[in-house]
């Protein structure tokens, strides 16, 4: 299976308010290692040192800071055309945490439109 279809597997699989997951990615190939690391740093993956998986990935649903899901899904597909193959272990998953924001002394409007979006 592609890489950005496991990605979609995994995201299919998590409750809606899902808000943050970290992952895990190793490439099977590792003479393409540097070539991989070249598409990853555009969602800021992070390399293991002495580790037998790779890269470590933190997407973020809606808010934080960590990569878009759409983000990471394309950077994925990214690697399925490049046919670098690898493996995907979904190693944690926050759910029901809700963003904080200061509203003091923001006009109603934003507030309301804030409240509208998180209504979702």
């Amino acid at each position: 299976m592609a890489l950005a279809d496991d990605f979609q597997a995994v995201l299919d699989s998590l409750p809606p308010d899902w808000t943050q997951m970290e992952l895990d990615l190793r490439i099977f190939d590792e003479d393409r290692y540097v070539e991989g690391a070249t598409l990853l740093v555009q969602i800021n993956a992070m390399p293991y040192s002495e580790h037998d998986w790779h890269w470590r990935l933190r997407v973020a649903h809606e808010f934080g800071h960590a990569a878009a899901p759409e983000t990471v899904h394309g950077t994925l597909a990214l690697l399925d055309e490049q046919r670098i193959k690898g493996e995907l272990e979904l190693r944690e998953a926050r759910t029901g945490r809700v963003e904080v924001t200061q509203m003091w002394g923001r006009p109603e409007s934003v507030r309301r439109e804030f409240r509208e979006r998180r209504a979702q």
